[in-house]
């Protein structure tokens, strides 16, 4: 019971991430706000495996499963962040729906896992027939719209490479250690870009960051504290006990 009430509580707070993702990037830009939230989900983080007595593990499978979480962290955050500047949120939600039969193929190309029954195969179809609708009427849109729908696959399919290649990996980490790991190497890539949070407040002279609107300080707030800190680790923990084409989740979101 406690495994299908954890994959609930993640499809319901995630439920929000596509809104937040959109509202929190506005403003100073995609940039800031996923840098801003990996370093205040960084904090919280670490903050709990310090009240937990949780140390991190640095053998070999972990630091490939902290790399594997990183891949998800930074490339897949980084390009739904950026595509959500050119589309509705509500967009991010139905394309993301085509992560699990992306997960799926590669769960049974390099883990032999056959979980594409001819039901699941026929829904992905009329999935991805919907999609190519949606795409063709985003044409009239313009330019922008097509780059928004490119941003949020190239997030789908990165998410789904590195939660194929955790389950390669089968380190067995607790789901807290994962996370924790994994954005400790994809923290200093975010920060290293040229408008990182501190950065951006000292280059406009606004240390205080008042420049940045009362939605865009919520959902900063609210997508590490909520969101990131709590969901990712139940994500993670479903991983384990899950077969892929049931998952659509991220580490990030």
């Amino acid at each position: 019971m406690r495994i299908p009430l954890t994959y609930i509580s993640v499809i319901l707070l995630w439920a929000t991430t596509p809104l937040a993702i959109k509202w929190s990037g506005e403003g100073p830009g995609f940039l800031f706000g996923v840098s801003a939230r990996m370093a205040i989900g960084t904090g919280c983080i670490l903050f709990i495996l310090i009240l937990m007595h949780q140390r991190l593990a640095w053998h070999r499978k972990a630091c490939l499963t902290y790399l594997a979480v990183a891949l998800q962290i930074y490339g897949s955050m980084l390009a739904v962040y950026w595509a959500a500047q050119f589309i509705p949120s509500g967009w991010i939600s139905v394309i993301f729906g085509l992560t699990p039969l992306m997960t799926a193929l590669l769960a049974a190309l390099f883990l032999g896992e056959r979980s594409l029954t001819l039901g699941k195969l026929l829904a992905y179809g009329l999935g991805v027939s919907g999609l190519a609708i949606m795409f063709g009427s985003a044409l009239q849109f313009g330019y922008d719209a097509v780059l928004g729908i490119s941003g949020v696959l190239v997030s789908s399919l990165l998410q789904s490479i590195s939660s194929v290649w955790i389950k390669c990996i089968a380190a067995k980490l607790p789901a807290l250690s994962q996370v924790a790991g994994g954005l400790l190497l994809a923290l200093p890539a975010h920060l290293g870009h040229s408008r990182w949070p501190l950065a951006y407040c000292i280059n406009t002279s606004q240390l205080s960051c008042d420049h940045l609107s009362g939605r865009n300080r919520n959902y900063i707030r609210l997508c590490p504290l909520l969101l990131f800190t709590h969901a990712s680790a139940r994500y993670a923990s479903c991983l384990n006990h899950i077969d892929f084409a049931a998952t659509r989740t991220d580490f990030g979101s």
